[in-house]
């Protein structure tokens, strides 16, 4: 079933590129009172995060939260992650490029949560964990060294 309401919210903020906390509340307030009821809206919300660079952190929470509800207790069997809720969320979470920092938020949530994950979901949040955490990492030293060298202004 499509949400309209949900697609051409997520067109406006792409077009503004930029998603306010003033957005995120219509988007719990308005466009997704009741949460996430499919899984095109999941992938709508996580479509969203890897297009937009400027994003409010009060969205991250919110996805998180309603996906992970969703995914954990929306979907039937209740509290179980199977096999091809597993294969849906690495895919969609994974998108094209690899998971974005709220991508492997939300899988390491889903598995925290669910009662039980298959073993696809695990193995996808602990390598999406180590990756955000190798990204970060490597960030931080490239920033470093770019201050090093001047490229950067240094904090005294």
């Amino acid at each position: 079933m499509t949400n309209t309401a949900l697609e051409l919210f997520c067109t406006r903020i792409v077009d503004a590129g930029r998603l306010t906390q003033d957005d995120v509340r219509e988007l719990a307030r308005e466009i997704l009172p009741d949460g996430i009821m499919g899984r095109d809206e999941a992938d709508l919300l996580l479509a969203l995060d890897r297009a937009v660079a400027d994003i409010h952190e009060g969205f991250s929470a919110f996805v998180t939260a309603e996906v992970v509800n969703f995914a954990v207790y929306g979907e039937r069997p209740t509290g179980i992650i199977t096999r091809e809720m597993s294969a849906w969320l690495a895919a969609s979470i994974a998108g094209r490029k690899g998971p974005t920092a709220l991508g492997s938020r939300i899988a390491m949530e889903i598995v925290r949560e669910a009662e039980t994950s298959d073993e696809t979901l695990i193995a996808f949040a602990l390598k999406a964990k180590s990756a955000l955490a190798k990204s970060l990492t490597e960030n931080t030293a490239d920033k470093a060294a770019a201050c090093s060298t001047g490229r950067l202004p240094c904090a005294a």
